[in-house]
Order: C-alpha cells, then sequence, then structure tokens
C-alpha cells in the first residue's frame, strides 16, 4: 500500500466555466516590466510558471484602448488585432505546457497618464489624475460609458482570438475604471451609474454579462475584486459593501480572484506583514455566497497551510504572484514531496521594484526570473560541468552561496570557505533586524541544498590569505568577499564635499549595529545617503530600544528607494509613531563628539543636531584585498563576484553568482558578445 500525498487535494482538477484546471495552482495576474515591450520575454517566463505546474497562467493588466495608456510602463496591450500575435505568443507558451492562459482586460481610468497616446483621460467623474501630475480626467457621458464598454467586448473577442481560455474583468487595487465606478468618493455621478451601490456596481455586471455573451463557451471569465480597501470606514469594507458586491453579482462570473487594496496592500512586504496567508481574513466570506470557485492569495508559500485553506472551503485554487515568482516550479516541487527545496518568496517586492522602474522582472530567492528566453536559463536546470573538476568559492554571503550551489549542480568539486563562523552573510546579518527575518530564508535555501551533496566542502572560520588559496592547489577561484559600510560618511550626496568626520566622534556603521556595537544611551542621528530599507529599520531598532532617534536624509522622503516596493508609506508613518525625529533635504557637513552639522539642500543654511552618537549610512566599500593578492599568481580562473564587484541589493548579489556559475569555462569572448538576447522593433512598413 502506497502512502497517499498529503497535499493530493491541491491536484485535483478544477472547473472553470467551459474549462478545466489540472489542479489548483493558480498564477494570478503580475506585471513584470517587459509586456508589449518585449513579448517574448514574457511568453517564456509564462511557459516555464506553466512547466513548472502552474495550472492556470495569467499574464497582466492589458490594456483595451488608447484611452487606458500605462506608458512607460511595459504592460500587456489589446488595443486592436495587431496586437493579437504578440499575445499569442504567450498562449502557446502555456498551453504547451498544459495549463490554461488567462488575460487581465483593463482599463485604469484616472490611473492612466496617457502620456503615450496623449488621449482624455476618462473616470466617473470630474478628478485630478493619480499620479503627481497636473493634469485631470474628465467624467464619462453617456456615450463615454457605451464606448468603453464596446471596447471592452472587442478585447475580449480579440482576447478569445489569441488563444486565451479564461477572461478577466478587473476591479482591484484602486487602478481601475470599473472599480472606480464603484467608490463613492470617486463616483458624485446622479444617474444611473452613480448613488446607491447597486448603481455604481451597474457597469461591472455589464462588463461581466458582455464579456460572457461575446467571448461565449470557448472562454471562462473571471472577475478580480478587491473586497477591502484597509481603510476602515473610509474605503470599501469586506463586511459590508464588499460582500454586498459579492452578494449581487455572485453566480455571474466563472470565477472570483478576490484581494484586497490597494497594491500596496495586496502586495505587502513581509517586513510589514510576516504572515502567510495574510488576507483570509478579508476573503473568506466569498465562498460561501457564490457556486463559483474561488482563488485568493497572501504570499502563500507552506503546502500545509495551502491545503488548511481548501479543505477549510476558503478557497478553491491557491493563488500566487510573487511565489510563484521565486519560485516557478513550487507545485511540481509539492507533488514530488521535494518541499525542502521550494525557493520561498522573501516578500521584499524587488519584483515590483523592477517592474516600477520599467525594467524587467527580477527576484532576490529566483536568479533565473526574467532571464529565460533573453538568457535561455531555466530555473531548474544547468549546464553540466566542462573540463574543469573543480572550484573554490571564497565568502559565503548571497553571491557565494549562489555561485557554489550552481557549480555543485553543474558537477564540479566545490570547495566553499566562509571566515566567520555561520554562513550566509549580510542576508544572516540583516535578517537579524526588526521585520527582515524572511531575508534568512536566502541563505536557508542555499545552506540547504549545499549540505545535502556529496561533491561539496564548507568550511567555515576559515579566513583565507592568498598563500592559503594557492596552497589548496584549485585553480579556478571565484571571490565573494563581500562589502563594509564606510565610516567616513562619503557617498552621492558628499562627493563633492567630503564631511569632516573627528577621530573622536561617536561614529558607528550598519555594520556596527548588525554586529552588536551598540552606542551608549542618549540621542543618535542617523544619516541616510543609501535611501534603501536599512536606515530605516536601524531607526526603528534604535527608537524601539529607548534612544533618541533624529533621522537625516538630503531625500525629500525617509527610505526614497522603497517607493518602489510599496511601502516608504509603512516606514516613514512607523518611525513618527516611534517618535524619530525626520528632517528631509540636508546633507550631512561634520560630525564632532559634541553634534552633527547639516546643511539644507537648497538654501544652504547650517544647523547642528547636538549631542550623542551618528550612525552613518552612506556607501560601502567593497573587500578586494584577497583577490587583489591573488591576481597575476597563475590561476586559471580568478572572478571577483557580488557585493565585492559591485554593492548592490542583495538580488543582485544573488544574480552574480548564479552568472558566473553559469559563464564559468565559457570563452571570455562569448560572454562578452552574447551579453542577452535583445527583443528589436520591426522597421518593416506596416500597410495602412
Amino acid at each position: 500500500m502506497t502512502k497517499e500525498n498529503p497535499y493530493s487535494v491541491l491536484f485535483e482538477p478544477v472547473q472553470i466555466g467551459p474549462v478545466t484546471a489540472r489542479n489548483r495552482f493558480f498564477q494570478v495576474p503580475h506585471c513584470n516590466g517587459m509586456g508589449h515591450v518585449r513579448p517574448q520575454a514574457e511568453a517564456a517566463m509564462r511557459g516555464m510558471k506553466a512547466e513548472g505546474g502552474w495550472a492556470v497562467v495569467c499574464n497582466q493588466e492589458t490594456e483595451i484602448h488608447p484611452t487606458s495608456d500605462l506608458s512607460p510602463f511595459a504592460e500587456n496591450r489589446l488595443w486592436d488585432a495587431r496586437d493579437i500575435p504578440a499575445l499569442r505568443l504567450m498562449t502557446e507558451a502555456v498551453h504547451d505546457k498544459g495549463s490554461l492562459a488567462a488575460i487581465e482586460l483593463v482599463h485604469n481610468g484616472n490611473h492612466a497618464q496617457n502620456l503615450f497616446s496623449r488621449a482624455p483621460i476618462l473616470a466617473p467623474s470630474d478628478m485630478s489624475i493619480d499620479a503627481p501630475f497636473p493634469k485631470q480626467a474628465r467624467a464619462m457621458d453617456k456615450t463615454d460609458i457605451r464606448n468603453f464598454r464596446r471596447w471592452h467586448r472587442d478585447a475580449a473577442v480579440r482576447a478569445r482570438d489569441a488563444g486565451f481560455d479564461i477572461v478577466y474583468v478587473y476591479a482591484g487595487h484602486n487602478m481601475t475604471l470599473a472599480q472606480h465606478f464603484m467608490l463613492p468618493h470617486m463616483n458624485d455621478r446622479t444617474d444611473e451609474y452613480g448613488g446607491s451601490l447597486e448603481n455604481r456596481v451597474r457597469l461591472t455586471r455589464e462588463l461581466l454579462e458582455e464579456t460572457r455573451e461575446v467571448v461565449g463557451d470557448t472562454c471562462a471569465v473571471a472577475f478580480r475584486f478587491a473586497v477591502d480597501e484597509m481603510l476602515g470606514g473610509d474605503g470599501m469594507q469586506a463586511a459590508e459593501e464588499g460582500r454586498a458586491v459579492v452578494e449581487m453579482l455572485a453566480e455571474l462570473p466563472d470565477l472570483w480572484d478576490v484581494n484586497v487594496a490597494d497594491w500596496a496592500n495586496d502586495s505587502i512586504t513581509s517586513r510589514f506583514q510576516p504572515q502567510d496567508g495574510y488576507q483570509n481574513d478579508y476573503i473568506s466570506f466569498v465562498k460561501s455566497m457564490t457556486s463559483k470557485p474561488v482563488v485568493g492569495v497572501g504570499r502563500l508559500t507552506s503546502p500545509d497551510m495551502m491545503v488548511s485553506m481548501v479543505r477549510k472551503g476558503v478557497v478553491d485554487f491557491i493563488g500566487a504572484a510573487r511565489p510563484s515568482i521565486a519560485d516557478p516550479f513550487l507545485p511540481q516541487k509539492v507533488e514530488q514531496g521535494r518541499i525542502d527545496e521550494i525557493r520561498e518568496c522573501i516578500g521584499c517586492n524587488i519584483c515590483v521594484m523592477a517592474d516600477s522602474v520599467n525594467a524587467p522582472i527580477r527576484c532576490t530567492q529566483n536568479p533565473t526570473m526574467g532571464e529565460e528566453w533573453r538568457r535561455g536559463w531555466h530555473p531548474e536546470i544547468i549546464a553540466p560541468k566542462g573540463n574543469e573538476d573543480d572550484a573554490l568559492v571564497i565568502g559565503a554571503g548571497p553571491a557565494g552561496l549562489e555561485c557554489a550551489m550552481q557549480l555543485a549542480k553543474r558537477g564540479y568539486q566545490v570547495t566553499l570557505a566562509e571566515s566567520s563562523t555561520e554562513l550566509g552573510g549580510r542576508v544572516l546579518s540583516e535578517s537579524r533586524l526588526t521585520g527582515l527575518g524572511a531575508w534568512g530564508r536566502v541563505a536557508d535555501h542555499r545552506t540547504h541544498d549545499l549540505r545535502q551533496r556529496g561533491n561539496v566542502q564548507i568550511f567555515t572560520q576559515s579566513r583565507m590569505g592568498a598563500e592559503e588559496v594557492l596552497e589548496l592547489g584549485i585553480a579556478n577561484v571565484f571571490v565573494a568577499t563581500g562589502s563594509k559600510w564606510r565610516a567616513d560618511g562619503i557617498g552621492r550626496s558628499t562627493i563633492r564635499k567630503h564631511p569632516k568626520v573627528d577621530v573622536n566622534a561617536a561614529i558607528f556603521t550598519p555594520d556596527d549595529i548588525m554586529a552588536g556595537r551598540m552606542p551608549s544611551k542618549g540621542p543618535v542621528t542617523i544619516y541616510d545617503d543609501d535611501h534603501a530599507y536599512i536606515a530605516g529599520v536601524l531607526a526603528e531598532k534604535l527608537a524601539v530600544e529607548g534612544y533618541d532617534v533624529t533621522f537625516i536624509t538630503p531625500e525629500s522622503l525617509v527610505s526614497s528607494f522603497t517607493v518602489l516596493t510599496l511601502e516608504q508609506h509603512r516606514i516613514q508613518t512607523r518611525l513618527l509613531e516611534l517618535g524619530v525625529t525626520i528632517i528631509c533635504n540636508h546633507t550631512i557637513l561634520g560630525v564632532t563628539p559634541d553634534y552633527v552639522q547639516i546643511a539644507c539642500g537648497f538654501t544652504g543654511r547650517v544647523q547642528e543636531i547636538a549631542g550623542g552618537a551618528a550612525v552613518l549610512v552612506t556607501e560601502r566599500k567593497r573587500e578586494t584585498a584577497l583577490y587583489d593578492a591573488l591576481r597575476d599568481k597563475g590561476l586559471r580562473t580568478l572572478e571577483l563576484i557580488g557585493d565585492a564587484a559591485g554593492p548592490a541589493l542583495i538580488a543582485d548579489a544573488v544574480f552574480a553568482g548564479h552568472m558566473a556559475a553559469r559563464n564559468f569555462e565559457r570563452s571570455k569572448t562569448d560572454v562578452e558578445n552574447e551579453w542577452f538576447r535583445r527583443e528589436m522593433p520591426s522597421l518593416q512598413m506596416e500597410n495602412l
């Protein structure tokens, strides 16, 4: 008798209207910075999800008309039939692996800026656009509404013709016209599309009915709906209007895809919501109100929680965006009982960041994400070793761990040397800070993998000099010795005029704080010229531990980079709630034992912040002494990787380690000439 797979319920087929999903794993729509600009790359990425076992693979926001132009962001586009071939690339890639392809049709209303199309911006009522840009949207008249419904019907037909199995009506994330009509603060109409909730939902009802009518029995119709705006009484709440909308439309769609708004709540970082399945409390009522299948999300990575959600009747499908990015093969690993091999999402939102700057998607845990087509990388497959037999990796931070793991997978004998007592480097240090516990998954996944392999030797407390390296006799060496934070205050805002730092001043760096070297109790000034997450985390830590903290930054916001990861507002709010004094738009001039001197970035006016210690968060210095000592020593391979080569995000360090392992034994000429494939615009004249 064979033991039943405890996760077998996740692999039951589920009917969605006229189509059937082969299991319960559902990759919900998510952006990726490729879209209509890089359709071959997007198709390959989505196809990889299907290969990994996701039964339904959705694309992303797909503009249906020039009045919903999201440029410069590279989402999908279905303005007319000329967009069908690019989208068909995706449906064919997904179908080839046995999965269903879904499309998220969207008109973004006042969330669109129409910078490319220069079309008028449409909204339920006259209002400013949802961006700091001096433009306004106009209230849609009845003709506009009829036109919008026609555009949506036409796009649904084109989606069917492109081969999609599921067509979405989208009312979520505070980004879509259908949702805007529902929200009373955006809809002050007095006609049949305004006033009562029934009237405000009228447009969505029409979109659902008409989409079903035009796609017939060939496609399922899904409805993506934010049941709660997470604003309490100031917005739609799941317990009130959210529930009422579900009740009104219960049987109209073939599938309910439910979440919370806005995007910063739906994709909240693990720093502010460490719990997997955090949306369950908001969405759990939906299944009791409809006979149609329900998909929900919540950064779901635990198969046990997935099973529990299905058995408790919370959802029919396990929805995922970020977990499917971190591990496209998550479903296959669950089915095959390889739970310990899952690359768990850490909730850092570096994937969101890439889309926000119109760059191809990337992931801290999965360095192959976005590289499936342009570099030919597969998350589970890597070329076998070449002529060399062994390699030495020095430094077990994110770059070193990834490089060692991939070299071992290729079949080399790998020696990994780490100077400290533990593996993980900066991710281990940062994961011990408040809210960053999930960062430890980067080290945990790779350390576990390496310890299972017979061709890997791991040595901790092994600080190596050039002589020790050469004595080992290993001719292929990868140096991942990392970087250290500067203590002199030099950074992007002080490169022209270096601050004067008194040698007697109490100066600390992030490395000091993470190592437990804390200032004496009293006032502490943090100067942030890095603008990512680390200074804000340190300020929170010090404030919680009773220090009187002043946070100074040359930027207009605290941790300004984190706008791109959807957490800046939460970071600044938390610091203010903790009593941290925030001084923006000021540059550091000097630090003495008695004060920190700063200057206004606009007027140059100088002021002094009295007393205490200073934590300087500016730049990092690369640790290259070992690499420099090994140059010209006759090694066949000597490569500097990760933060030692260029300090950046953890995701960049992991990527660098991965690329070094992939490129090992490739010729320098090939590496230089074949960075990646580019998608080039065709210059062939169109038939007008």
